[in-house]
């Protein structure tokens, strides 16, 4: 085994390789940004070193820093986790250069199944399936355009050297293909730095299921099962389950002898993933291969017991597959939730900041394998972020990933529901509510999947705002009033209990939601508090606070909460339900200016790319007037009604901060 090995990737997957190197008694090293000077995977290793500021090309994207790094601190091997350099063949090429061990598939492999049309090319030779599409050289609009309408719409346009849902449109019709054929070659440029598309028919109701395969450099070559993945938002994952729910055992085995035969094609070495589209009549095509492990490999080391990284290790260092095909068995059934940093509500945009409050449920972290009785950890959680960390607009927002295991699918969806109750994160928005209402939504419970599921979901996914009840203004309440009494009173001024001479003392609270307002009488008393909201009174008392969370009663029903409260808003985590109800001591805005900027603001910190209009423009309701990007994902910023834009604050390749205004915009006044 390697003595010492640099981790040159952030995040989960730093401290999940630095787990695994651990437990088998080998060193680490790990490299970071200035954005990541702090950050938990750089605690995780026994060396760290500075490779630049924060953006990632003049970072983790520096192959020759890396190296350099690697030379300096004496480490045998590289292990690029994923994203970033993983699947870059001039970085694994440079590594073999060097004489340093490049955890993964060999520079030739990368460079077959790194662009998606040659890959197609050697597949059809290899006989496996495929779907109909033009992955040709030709990248001119009109020739493009020309073939889509050979195919037949809908049709999907994807960047050739793309992956991770960039890149891509579905296109319905040829009206819609050249406005997004010009974003998805944008896209691309700016992700990948290439802007070759091809175009596939788009299946209709189609399941997205991948194999996970692994070959070693003396010819061995298996498939660990399958991975269904077609729970997706913006073509990006955000469920993972194995095995695949229904999927025919004869299925199964035909697209792992499939996936086998891709890998055998490009001699494969390490592990990797190919991707299948499976239709509604079980027909199943590739469609490209991962040369690198995915972000949802712990679903398949739950239901394996295996240790993916591990093989990772002994493969790079030479040594043959731990089992053969027919040693391998699946048990049970495990789910993984992405939690990321974005704002369901409107449209998954990211979303920045820091967390200032962070419980997650009782969980093991990067554990691998059963217990004495033979079952895995329930719960499991790989997460390169902590409370008090900062969600930054240049890496993926992922905050953690979830995984349970259960006997079976519908242990594993209770446990999922369970843990995902008892996941609190503020700061950011995130979207663990979301995935709370996916848990119980009809098609996902039924196992009725496809990639599509969420836009059918819909009105399931994003109900209408419930307005709070009485009990849960007796808990925010409860917050506010056990605040106020945890301080030790060094003097009987500073004393909360209410006390007065005469008539007992009676205040209001200010609660808000959206934009009701939500006035809360309390009324103190001899061990206690009456809350009154509108026509529902609650007793409070027992009170007692532990950093976050407040136990007590209100009435004779027990109250258990968890509260934080960031800015002016506070989150209530209630056994049922998250609350975020808006709330500002009485004092808090005194001598506020009342003044406002009008015109158009950014959603998210990013990159303006492209204006569509000019200064002085007359625009109707919805017409696109620039076009910013964040996170390597173009957001298209529309006129809200009709009106003339004024003037524009921003050039493009201006970087603009969050709620930054872009816009002067007046908008047309009612003849």
């Amino acid at each position: 085994m390697f003595e010492k090995i640099l981790i040159a990737n952030r995040g989960e997957i730093a401290c999940r390789v630095a787990a695994t190197a651990r437990r088998l008694g080998v060193r680490t090293v790990s490299v970071y940004s200035d954005a990541d000077a702090g950050a938990r995977h750089v605690r995780a290793c026994d060396e760290a070193y500075r490779l630049g500021p924060a953006p990632a090309r003049e970072s983790y994207l520096r192959g020759d820093a890396i190296l350099e790094i690697a030379k300096r601190s004496g480490a045998q091997a590289i292990h690029p986790g994923y994203g970033f350099l993983s699947e870059n063949e001039g970085f694994a090429q440079a590594c073999a250069d060097a004489g340093v061990v490049f955890v993964g598939p060999p520079p030739s492999a990368i460079s077959a199944m790194g662009l998606k049309a040659e890959s197609k090319r050697l597949m059809a030779a290899a006989g496996v399936p495929l779907v109909p599409g033009y992955h040709g050289e030709d990248q001119s609009p009109a020739l493009l355009k020309a073939e889509a309408q050979k195919i037949g719409f809908p049709v999907l346009i994807k960047a050739s050297a793309g992956g991770g849902g960039k890149g891509m449109r579905i296109v319905r019709a040829a009206a819609e293909f050249d406005a997004a054929l010009a974003s998805c070659k944008r896209e691309a440029a700016a992700s990948f730095g290439n802007d070759a598309v091809l175009v596939e028919k788009y299946a209709t109701k189609p399941r997205h299921v991948e194999i996970q395969v692994f070959c070693d450099a003396h010819g061995g070559a298996l498939y660990l099962f399958e991975r269904d993945c077609s729970v997706q938002r913006r073509h990006q994952k955000v469920i993972e389950e194995a095995p695949a729910p229904g999927l025919p055992e004869a299925t199964r085995r035909a697209m792992g002898e499939a996936a086998v035969a891709a890998a055998r094609a490009v001699g494969y070495v390490g592990a990797g993933t190919v991707e299948f589209i499976l239709d509604a009549s079980g027909a199943f095509y590739f469609m490209e291969m991962n040369t690198r492990l995915q972000v949802e490999h712990p679903v398949t080391e739950m239901i394996t017991g295996l240790d993916l990284v591990e093989w990772q290790l002994r493969v790079a260092r030479g040594e043959r597959l731990p089992l053969e095909q027919s040693e391998l068995r699946a048990n049970g059934h495990a789910i993984e939730a992405r939690i990321y940093a974005e704002n369901p509500d409107r449209g998954f945009l990211p979303s920045t900041g820091t967390l200032v409050h962070l419980r997650t449920p009782a969980a093991a972290a990067f554990t691998v394998g059963a217990d004495a009785s033979g079952r895995p950890a329930p719960v499991r959680i790989d997460s390169g972020i902590g409370e008090g960390d900062a969600i930054t607009p240049y890496y993926d927002p992922m905050i953690a990933k979830l995984i349970v295991w259960g006997e079976d699918r519908t242990q594993a969806i209770a446990r999922m529901r369970d843990a995902l109750a008892r996941f609190e994160a503020v700061g950011p928005s995130t979207n663990v509510d979301f995935l709370g209402r996916l848990m119980r939504a009809r098609s996902f419970v039924e196992a009725d999947l496809d990639t599509a599921l969420i836009e059918r979901e819909r009105e399931a996914l994003a109900p209408p705002t419930a307005a709070p009840g009485p009990e849960v203004l007796a808990a925010a309440a409860a917050a506010v009033l056990s605040a106020e009494s945890v301080t030790a009173h060094a003097d009987p001024w500073s004393v909360t209990d209410g006390f007065r001479v005469g008539a007992p003392l009676a205040r209001m609270l200010a609660f808000t939601h959206g934009d009701a307002s939500l006035p809360v009488s309390v009324e103190y008393a001899l061990g206690g508090w009456t809350v009154r909201a509108g026509d529902a009174v609650t007793c409070l008392s027992g009170l007692r606070r532990d950093g976050a969370r407040i136990t007590g009663l209100a009435g004779d029903a027990r109250l258990d909460a968890s509260v934080a409260l960031a800015g002016e808003t506070l989150h209530l985590f209630l056994p049922d339900a998250h609350w975020q109800l808006g709330w500002a001591p009485p004092l808090a805005h005194a001598g506020d200016d009342a003044d406002e900027v009008g015109g158009l603001t950014a959603p998210m910190p990013g990159k303006v790319i492209s204006l569509l209009v000019d200064a002085g423009a007359t625009v109707k309701r919805g017409q696109p007037l620039l076009v910013m990007e964040a996170m390597k994902m173009e957001h298209t910023i529309a006129a809200p009604a009709d009106g003339i834009v004024e003037r524009l604050l921003y050039r493009v390749g201006d970087q603009v901060a969050e709620g930054a205004p872009l816009v002067g915009f007046a908008a047309a006044q009612p003849a």
